[in-house]
């Protein structure tokens, strides 16, 4: 695969990760605009809400500043009218970190992955820069840098990431071989890149899986609770499904929330808050439905949560010392040349095509 189609790719892959990305906030958004509003409201600020929903799940901060009628109508001081939300929905930042790392490691089975994770990057960082220019906002606004800075990188990080990982293992004949080569050469680090990524592997999907389970019991034992918020909430049909989706989009950051929990730190909402398997001090929560699984005070049986971090970092352990014993034991007598490993790569790359 030549160049100039693994640039043509990479960008494909960056404009299909933003497009992706901002009609999963407009579809939802148009469909409560017919059904909701009837139709009767201008569609077109439904754009620059869309794009302002994707910065944030992009990692961009928004600064909200409520409308005057909106304070008197709900009865808000004006002292509390202006607040940045920085708590993004996740959800969009794993699509594009996902995307982005499928788009390097194809560029890097193709030979060229540095043209391909710069030619995302750069294409990227262009539809930003369109986006953040076509959605002037006055309720919610976003620094230019920031606009611009944090969707290229929740995509270049992961594509760079995705790419080494490709090249470790297709070859790139270039500098990754020379630093494979090195390695397996010398005893001291023979099978430590391996053994590190089987370790750092299993430690994050332990993590996940540990957050997962947290959210899951505390789903069933405070289901109530959440019943009780949806059924305050009063929101029609179209504002149910929007309310459901938008919970759904925070998944993952609820999940990260829960690994947090039993790694033992814990976590905030808000300042002077603190949830964790020592103790909890929350205060008023705001009446969102997916917050009724935070509990509202600790208790002892909490603290065995720690526990499930625990076994994570002990199975973590034992996978990359096992692989790299193994690493260890094989390499004093099994050192490939230069020779091998190129044409091994080389092998392995016409295959693949």
């Amino acid at each position: 695969m030549n160049r100039l189609l693994v640039s043509l790719l990479a960008a494909v892959d960056a404009l299909v990760a933003a497009a992706v990305g901002v009609a999963a906030t407009l579809a939802p958004l148009t469909v409560l605009w017919v059904f909701g509003l009837g139709g009767g409201a201008d569609w077109a600020s439904l754009w620059p809400t869309s794009v302002r929903l994707w910065q944030l799940g992009q990692l961009v901060p928004l600064r909200i500043t409520l409308p005057p009628e909106y304070l008197n109508a709900v009865g808000i001081p004006a002292d509390a009218a202006t607040f940045w939300l920085s708590l993004a929905p996740l959800a969009f930042t794993v699509f594009t970190a996902v995307f982005a790392a499928r788009s390097g490691a194809r560029a890097a089975r193709a030979g060229a992955w540095v043209v391909g994770v710069v030619t995302g990057a750069v294409v990227m960082a262009v539809i930003a820069w369109l986006l953040w220019r076509s959605s002037g906002n006055p309720v919610a606004a976003v620094y230019g840098w920031q606009a611009l800075l944090l969707p290229t990188a929740v995509f270049a990080v992961p594509a760079l990431a995705g790419a080494l990982v490709g090249a470790w293992r297709n070859g790139d004949d270039g500098l990754v071989d020379a630093v494979r080569l090195r390695a397996e050469r010398d005893p001291r680090w023979a099978g430590v890149p391996e053994a590190a990524a089987r370790g750092i592997g299993i430690a994050v999907a332990g993590f996940v899986g540990a957050g997962a389970l947290i959210v899951a019991v505390a789903t069933v034992l405070r289901g109530g609770q959440v019943i009780a918020l949806f059924e305050a909430s009063h929101v029609d049909v179209a504002g149910g499904a929007l309310l459901a989706l938008a919970q759904l989009a925070y998944l993952p950051t609820l999940i990260v929330w829960g690994g947090a929990f039993v790694a033992g730190p814990g976590f905030a909402l808000g300042t002077g808050t603190a949830v964790s398997p020592a103790g909890t001090n929350v205060g008023v929560l705001p009446g969102v439905p997916a917050l009724g699984i935070v509990p509202e005070t600790a208790t002892p049986w909490m603290l065995v949560s720690v526990l499930l971090i625990v076994a994570v970092g002990f199975v973590a352990g034992a996978a990359a010392r096992g692989r790299l014993h193994r690493a260890c034991a094989s390499g004093s007598t099994s050192v490939l040349s230069l020779t091998e490993i190129s044409a091994r790569r080389i092998g392995t790359r016409s295959r693949s095509r």
